[in-house]
């Protein structure tokens, strides 16, 4: 693929911190393609700034887009890489596959990532626990009002630097079990990564928020019985000895890629991890009977977020006297140390940009 590359003359002022705030600061450039008449085309590198799209633009009244969310980070040497992209890209996919969108050639989307955060390398930081966040997304721009696909859509990457995702960092976090409200449902667009789902989550989480937790732990939208996933980010318990996470089966949660990795990393340590149903129920009943060791939430954006309170039923039920957990920090520690390069990366995951 052949990217036009023009550079900003007004380069953008890069944050004063080390304690960046998440999704504030955008770097200087980002990556722009066009689709039409049945391929992309125009790909190109310019400096951040608005879309132009029609006030008609399907996108605004239908909602057909994806998205994405990963890393750049850069080790100790000053050499930057990537976690796990391609597992990125296949979601991508899959979640255009869902949204009627046609999906960006795997070759051509990790070659503008890679080309944009070259150009962009200065804005990698390199204070402890930064990162430089990548958010790919197509949105369809069809100038026309009727329930349709569109034919005409924009891919873009735009990047931003990064600390923590949650004010807390590593501390554990407190969150509420949505017994009301569900975000998505057997059958819907739970497993895409589509702005649909994270508008349906946002009136819990603001009610949540404003009660003082951090995250909602979502319930099935069949029998609002069974776990799905925290907010932004799939979840895991450690009960009497065994990991177990919802399962992927019902399509009403989304395959995080940190999930995946915290699954490999588990078995590789002798853990069993069970994929299944479980339900609010029997984690209730684990924490009152004491084998609910650990809770921890997993995601690109926080990497592994201990939980410490689940609230649920008008009562707060502490998790590990509200403080991680052995697993958890493994997790954290693993992770995290080869996304920066502390740790060898014995699965391939990491992927070298400059």
């Amino acid at each position: 693929m052949d990217i036009k590359i023009e550079k900003t003359t007004t380069p953008r002022q890069k944050p004063q911190t080390d304690n960046i705030p998440f999704g504030s600061f955008f770097s200087d450039h980002m990556f722009v393609m066009n689709y039409s008449d049945g391929h992309w085309h125009d790909a190109r590198i310019v400096p951040y700034g608005p879309l132009t799209l029609e006030p008609s633009a399907m996108v605004l009244h239908y909602a057909q887009e994806v998205f994405e969310g990963l890393k750049a980070y850069r080790t100790a040497d000053g050499h930057i890489q990537l976690f796990r992209a391609t597992e990125n890209i296949a979601r991508m996919a899959r979640s255009c596959e869902k949204l009627c969108v046609p999906p960006v050639p795997d070759e051509d989307y990790l070659q503008a990532i890679k080309a944009l955060v070259k150009v962009d390398k200065d804005w990698v930081p390199t204070a402890p626990d930064t990162s430089l966040y990548i958010r790919p997304f197509v949105i369809a721009t069809d100038p026309k009002l009727g329930v349709h696909a569109s034919s005409t859509y924009i891919f873009c990457i735009i990047t931003c630097p990064v600390g923590s995702y949650y004010p807390e960092g590593i501390n554990p976090v407190r969150i509420a079990i949505e017994g009301r409200e569900v975000r998505a449902v057997r059958g819907g667009t739970g497993f895409a990564k589509c702005g649909g789902n994270y508008a349906a989550s946002l009136h819990a989480s603001e009610i949540a928020e404003k009660n003082g937790f951090s995250q909602v732990l979502w319930l099935d939208g069949v029998e609002q019985k069974y776990i799905e996933e925290v907010g932004s980010m799939n979840v895991m318990f450690k009960i009497d000895g065994t990991i177990v996470t919802p399962s992927l089966a019902s399509g009403s949660v989304l395959p995080g890629v940190t999930r995946k990795s915290c699954v490999q990393l588990l078995k590789d340590w002798g853990y069993e991890v069970q994929e299944r149903n479980i339900s609010i129920d029997e984690l209730i009943d684990a924490v009152k009977s004491g084998k609910l060791d650990e809770a921890w939430g997993c995601g690109t954006a926080a990497v592994v977020s201990p939980i410490g309170e689940i609230f649920f039923g008008g009562q707060d039920y502490t998790i590990n006297g509200n403080k991680i957990g052995p697993v958890t920090q493994k997790l954290y520690d693993t992770i995290t140390g080869i996304q920066w390069g502390k740790i060898a990366d014995p699965y391939g995951w990491v992927i070298p940009v400059c």
